[in-house]
């Protein structure tokens, strides 16, 4: 099987190509793409828990702990013990993180119009349909891991 034919080659390809497209476009603004995620991921008005953002991004707490320090040396973010649990420190964006914030949705919504504009609706909902099974088969495959003799048959069932 050629690597072209794969479908993990297609996922990873059109990621990386989507990734430099939106680093380039924060790059303008001086900043990257993994920042403008984590600016998406924070309440505008309410901040947001520290320990929450990790995982609403898919991320471990540790590889967020060096973004976040970067981002508040840049002046996008601060930090500010929460007055309800006085154990946690809630993220507030700042100003400027707001104006990128913004600038991160502003630039997923054109891609995705762009996007919409090319590719029909069936299309897409069938685009979104393989995406659905593709997760489940990635979950599937995750319990094997876990449990592989409760789970492994039913993996092979795809």
């Amino acid at each position: 099987m050629k690597r072209e034919e794969t479908v993990d080659y297609h996922i990873k390809s059109s990621w990386h190509a989507i990734s430099r497209m939106y680093n380039q476009k924060a790059s303008l603004d001086d900043f990257t793409a993994s920042i403008g995620y984590v600016l998406i991921n924070i309440n505008s008005k309410e901040g947001t828990a520290a320990t929450k953002i990790a995982p609403l991004m898919g991320l471990e707490a540790r590889s967020l702990t060096r973004m976040l320090k970067t981002m508040e040396e840049k002046g996008l973010i601060y930090r500010k013990q929460d007055s309800l649990d006085k154990r946690s420190v809630r993220i507030y964006l700042t100003e400027e993180g707001k104006r990128k914030k913004e600038i991160s949705i502003e630039t997923i919504k054109d891609f995705n119009l762009m996007v919409r504009q090319e590719v029909n609706e069936e299309d897409l909902d069938n685009f979104f349909k393989v995406f659905q099974k593709i997760n489940e088969t990635i979950e599937k495959i995750q319990l094997e891991t876990i449990n592989p003799n409760q789970y492994k048959s039913k993996v092979y069932e795809l």
